[in-house]
């Protein structure tokens, strides 16, 4: 649709141009072009200068870079256009300064007008294509990205359904379902640029629920949520990345602090666990929490808030605007 109204845009500028440059030719010079000289005849000659400017020699010079040499051609193109109408069309025996005085102009215009229609359109084109490209750059690291969450998220649930099975195997049906849930979402629903932050909520609960069984004694687990509204869209697994990240990095027998709360369209998300500060190293979160922040960039740009404190406690916040 947009490549149809360009094209229409530069034929109507062209169509336009040309009735007003010969309403002016020949009303407002009417004593130069309409009685003496054959203006129209020469129209059809300039229209052919023109379209080959347009369509061969402007796109070659530009292509080739050879900008100086185009200007030579352009002047020439110019010089003899003007010399051909003052002795072949008009034939008005004037010198050759008073011919360019007089004549000039009117291959000028057209050669100029055109030329700038034919880079003012090039840079939109040009444009557009940037615009594809960063647009399909975003879309492939954010599917890159993407990959690195999804074999952490199962590769835990199916740990914990192996531990379940044999210590509690009445108990494993139940866990299978809750499975089979999140594997839905990480392989489908999470290929959607947004999905309902109800379905995103449903999929922590699940997480959640595996992770309490999976370290039942050894950590204690404080999930909090309050939602006034679930009619908002969210960019899929990206508060999974840091609730991940608090198990996996926290000490034994303490204590995760999970708490997310939506309000007027406004997520705020904190994560907190103890962890040990001689072990964890930046690479330790290269992976998760560099990535989710870029995932943040490329998605939300300036609509959210992310920030990482590391000093009694490993405490992420986040706070999402979800309008």
């Amino acid at each position: 649709m947009t490549f149809i109204n360009k094209n229409t845009s530069q034929v109507l500028v062209h169509i336009l141009f040309w009735m007003l440059f010969v309403f002016v030719s020949l009303f407002l010079f009417s004593d130069y072009y309409w009685k003496e000289n054959p203006f129209l005849q020469y129209v059809s000659l300039l229209i052919a200068i023109v379209y080959v400017n347009h369509f061969f020699l402007l796109p070659f010079f530009v292509r080739k870079k050879l900008y100086i040499l185009y200007v030579f051609v352009f002047a020439g193109i110019s010089f003899f256009a003007t010399q051909l109408y003052c002795y072949a069309f008009a034939q008005c025996g004037c010198s050759i300064p008073k011919c360019l005085s007089d004549y000039l102009w009117q291959t000028l215009v057209p050669l100029i007008f055109f030329s700038f229609v034919w880079v003012l359109y090039r840079f939109i084109d040009e444009q557009e294509e940037v615009e594809a490209v960063k647009k399909e750059r975003a879309e492939m690291e954010l599917k890159f990205l993407k990959s690195q969450i999804n074999p952490h998220v199962l590769f835990n649930n199916l740990n914990t359904i192996y531990s379940y099975s044999i210590e509690k195997p009445h108990d494993t049906p139940e866990l299978i379902l809750m499975l089979s849930d999140n594997l839905k979402h990480v392989l489908y629903e999470s290929n959607e640029k947004t999905i309902s932050l109800e379905k995103e909520i449903h999929f922590i609960d699940n997480y959640i629920k595996f992770q309490k069984i999976r370290t039942e004694g050894v950590k204690q687990i404080i999930y909090t949520k309050t939602i006034n509204a679930y009619q908002y869209q969210i960019a899929p697994l990206l508060l999974i990345t840091i609730i991940e990240n608090a198990f996996k990095h926290s000490i034994l027998n303490s204590e995760i602090k999970v708490d997310i709360v939506v309000e007027a369209g406004v997520l705020n998300f904190v994560c907190e666990n103890d962890y040990n500060s001689e072990k964890l190293t930046t690479n330790d979160l290269k992976i998760g929490l560099q990535n989710l922040e870029k995932r943040l960039e490329l998605i939300y740009k300036d609509n959210y808030e992310f920030n990482i404190n590391k000093d009694k406690t490993f405490n992420v916040s986040l706070k999402l605007n979800l309008k």
